[in-house]
């Protein structure tokens, strides 16, 4: 038992090591882009999706501990980090950030105006929206749009 909760302790390390660079390389490449504000850390919780943090964090906790070829754990463990790192690459880090946060085609409505746009992102209070007719992101507040 107590070698299932090392394995799964140190998924959990590297799992969290890499789960930083590719938040970092979203950050840097499409976050600070668009000059949304945004704290590193918010983004990294807001957008955390626990069940595939948890999954991944046990499959590698497993190579990592569990195979005895340790060539393997070595090249597993080192795509992984290399393709986390690709993320620090502005075309990659900008794509996963598309495809992750960005909503193409949105109509959103307040008590005043209809909003047509793209969102770029969807955050806790605020909605950073590129809006079509005037050709800019313009912030929105949650509570004021009409669902």
């Amino acid at each position: 038992m107590t070698k299932f909760f090392q394995a799964f302790l140190t998924g959990v390390f590297f799992t969290f090591i890499l789960d930083f660079f590719i938040f970092l390389g979203i950050k840097k490449t499409y976050i600070d882009l668009y000059n949304i504000d945004l704290y590193y850390n918010v983004l990294f919780i807001d957008n955390q999706n626990i069940y595939i943090y948890l999954l991944v964090s046990a499959i590698l906790g497993f190579i990592i501990t569990y195979v005895d070829d340790s060539k393997l754990s070595l090249v597993v463990v080192g795509v992984l980090f290399v393709i986390s790192l690709s993320t620090l690459v502005p075309f990659v880090g900008h794509s996963l950030a598309e495809v992750l946060l960005m909503k193409k085609n949105v109509e959103l409505r307040d008590k005043k105006h209809l909003f047509y746009g793209d969102i770029y992102y969807n955050g806790r209070y605020k909605i950073y929206l590129f809006d079509n007719e005037l050709q800019k992101i313009i912030l929105l507040n949650k509570k004021d749009l009409i669902r």
